[in-house]
């Protein structure tokens, strides 16, 4: 393979660990990197952390690679139109990249709320490393008070540096506790505790209905009849697939690019897909095609579309991780493994004071498990949950009704301090409608 090319559209870490993985496995053709910013990969966790706080620079962030890569970088600039029947990417600018393998990583881009003053240097998301910039930026220039809307990790996440910073917060969120969604009732009032006892005023059930733009900050309506004005405010409502470029492509868009299980999208043979903008069935749970937007997932799902596009989707291998996600919060570190959103009730699989051990059972299956400042007990229950979860799961996800004894099918491992049953997962939020499938054809 030394006369072909193989592009990948996003410089993310799932597309920069592609073309390492292409390089390990003697792809000696060009590989051209399609990078919409004009920066090049760097370390995105840090965003919400150091990078605030200023402990960190943007230089400090860059990921390295630790093999020469030989690249065809296109910086600053995007993907606007693919040609699926040609091999064709058209890019902005009027430039034609003909392709032989196409690795698409472009991730997600934020969630915009309606109403957002626009143009507002006070009004920020947190995506991109200029992003970033842009909040320290506001936060260093004005010590009024911080509002944070949304209630998931990067909400969490930049309510936590703020207070570091010595800044009054208020998150404004319409679920009752922070984080429910992804770990549930009883860790998100735990999460929820956490911040009221570090100082984070916790307005819950409110949506922002309008806004104004005033000289000395910005004021919001609230849904519970209450105005709240702040002189920085971080719009953290979550992410959607960066997949505008790929309509009319022939491809499936459902949440995202939808992918066979080896990481192959569906509707192109060429072409596969990684990170958070992919959506495959994960055989270790099910097989409904999801979307896993995690840091450590876009590392191996990389490496994973490499090798797929390589074999070509006959001799392709399944992408089956068992995923792997943490954050850090007011010096507690919260480690999760497995699929918690999935769990219909929990079970307390370790406890020692305040460092725990929470396992998350769909059905009689053990599908994620959660850690509250105790990496060490995380170290072998992620090493249970993946023998537990090699198995070949049913072929949908189960509807039985929860067992009598929810512990009888977990797993053990030497000196547990004793398994006690827990409430069922509660899920706070207001359920979204199911996304549906979209196919959207060439015209």
């Amino acid at each position: 393979m030394t006369a072909e090319r193989i592009v990948v559209v996003g410089a993310g870490v799932a597309g920069l660990r592609a073309a390492e993985r292409l390089r390990e496995l003697g792809f000696g053709g060009e590989v051209v990197m399609v990078n919409q910013e004009r920066h090049r990969p760097y370390h995105r966790p840090a965003l919400s952390k150091h990078l605030l706080t200023g402990e960190l620079a943007p230089a400090d962030l860059r990921l390295r690679s630790y093999l020469p890569l030989e690249l065809s970088w296109r910086d600053a600039v995007s993907g606007i139109r693919l040609d699926t029947a040609s091999h064709v990417l058209e890019l902005r600018g009027s430039e034609y990249l003909r392709y032989d393998g196409l690795v698409i990583a472009t991730g997600v881009q934020a969630r915009r709320m309606p109403g957002v003053p626009a143009h507002n240097p006070r009004v920020h998301v947190l995506r991109t490393v200029d992003d970033a910039v842009a909040l320290r930026r506001t936060l260093t220039a004005d010590n009024g008070p911080v509002a944070v809307i949304g209630s998931g990790f990067t909400a969490c996440e930049v309510a936590a540096t703020a207070r570091e910073l010595g800044r009054d917060v208020t998150i404004v969120s319409r679920s009752t506790t922070l984080l429910g969604r992804a770990v549930g009732s009883a860790i998100g009032e735990r999460v929820t505790r956490l911040h009221r006892e570090n100082g984070v005023r916790l307005i819950t059930g409110a949506e922002v209905l309008q806004w104004l733009s005033q000289p000395f900050g910005v004021t919001m309506l609230l849904s519970t009849g209450q105005p709240l004005t702040a002189g920085c405010v971080v719009v953290a409502i979550g992410g959607v697939p960066a997949v505008d470029w790929l309509r009319g492509s022939n491809l499936y868009l459902r949440d995202g690019v939808l992918c066979w299980p080896n990481c192959h999208v569906v509707g192109a043979s060429d072409a596969v897909a990684a990170g958070d903008v992919a959506a495959w069935p994960n055989h270790r749970f099910d097989t409904q095609p999801r979307r896993v937007e995690h840091w450590l997932n876009a590392v191996e799902m990389g490496r994973a579309a490499a090798e797929s596009l390589l074999a070509g989707p006959a001799q392709a291998r399944r992408f089956e991780p068992v995923p792997r996600f943490w954050s850090e919060q007011f010096g507690v570190r919260i480690q999760a493994a497995g699929m918690p959103s999935l769990g219909q009730y929990t079970v307390t699989l370790q406890h020692e004071g305040t460092p725990s051990v929470t396992g998350y059972l769909s059905g009689h299956r053990l599908v994620g498990v959660l850690g509250w400042d105790n990496p060490a007990a995380m170290v072998n229950w992620t090493a249970e949950l993946e023998r537990h979860l090699s198995a070949e799961p049913p072929a949908h996800a189960t509807t039985d009704p929860p067992p009598r004894d929810p512990t009888a099918a977990l797993p053990r491992i030497p000196a547990p301090q004793g398994i006690r049953t827990d409430p069922p997962v509660k899920r706070t939020d207001t359920p979204r409608p199911a996304p549906q499938s979209t196919r959207v054809r060439s015209s």
